[in-house]
């Protein structure tokens, strides 16, 4: 099996030495390959990979886990340092997104600054993946994420249109998996499928059972009770061996998860890293 380790490159906190924005980056390394999942906003990654002394140049595969601003900002310069990576992402990434609250609409969508860099790219290094997709030996990506649980939802009031007309599913949604010997290694950027349905829909496409660590954002910060017990009981169930929530999880989420879970909840932030082999 090949050596994982994972390591936080952008997230709503920060380690020392590190900068803190709302938005998720993680940089993966699995055996001779590095993929970046996700980008931040913008402002953090420059400064954190250097902090943080990884090479971007370095990367293989750039994975957009969906269409948001807070996780695309930064594709022009991940494209620029590393001229020869490969772009992973569904086709509705680029699709317009708002989140309407209190009656206003804000524009969510991914920059128009990192479309134009998405259309620059040559065919043989552009990936437009809908269903599930192998990246390399023991990784790979979900695809679309069907919605099987009638607890979970895209986690906030998300539309196509800023007059709140079409609702927006956030069916661009996907994960990163890495199977290892002892289970699944779950990479999620903001889970808008919803844990368990990710969760569920890996297990069954790759065929492990076993859920060794999930790490990244689970959206839950607007989860009422009833979705946060739901899903906590489901966990239980699959028994993860640990949980690392992000950016987009909610404090008061991530301390109900730690008190009613029987596995380690570690809570992320840039500069974490992740071992797997010390798991």
């Amino acid at each position: 099996m090949h050596k994982t380790v994972l390591t936080v490159l952008v997230d709503n906190q920060a380690g020392f030495g590190c900068l803190a924005e709302h938005g998720f980056a993680l940089w993966i390394e699995h055996g001779d390959g590095r993929i970046l999942l996700d980008t931040g906003q913008g402002t953090a990654l420059a400064e954190n990979v250097r902090a943080l002394e990884i090479d971007l140049g370095r990367a293989d595969a750039l994975v957009l886990s969906h269409g948001h601003y807070d996780h695309t900002g930064a594709v022009p310069m991940v494209l620029g340092a590393a001229p020869k990576v490969r772009v992973y992402c569904h086709s509705g990434v680029t699709e317009p997104r708002y989140s309407i609250a209190g009656g206003e609409a804000r524009d969510i969508r991914m920059p128009m600054f990192s479309m134009r860099a998405l259309a620059t790219l040559p065919p043989e290094r552009m990936f437009w993946n809908g269903g599930a997709q192998l990246l390399g030996d023991g990784i790979g990506l979900s695809g679309f994420i069907p919605r099987w649980t009638d607890f979970e939802d895209a986690g906030g009031p998300f539309y196509f249109d800023p007059h709140g007309l079409r609702s927006d599913p956030v069916d661009d949604d996907q994960a990163l998996w890495i199977s290892t010997e002892k289970g699944l290694i779950v990479c999620v950027g903001c889970c808008h499928a919803g844990l368990i349905n990710t969760l569920t829909h890996l297990r069954e496409i790759t065929g492990e059972s076993r859920i060794r660590a999930v790490i990244g954002g689970l959206h839950l910060g607007s989860a009422s009770r009833e979705r946060l017990e739901m899903t906590a009981r489901a966990l239980r169930d699959m028994q993860p061996g640990l949980l690392v929530p992000c950016h987009c999880t909610g404090e008061g989420a991530i301390a109900y998860l730690r008190d009613h879970l029987d596995c380690p909840v570690h809570t992320g932030y840039s500069g974490f890293r992740l071992d797997t082999s010390e798991l």
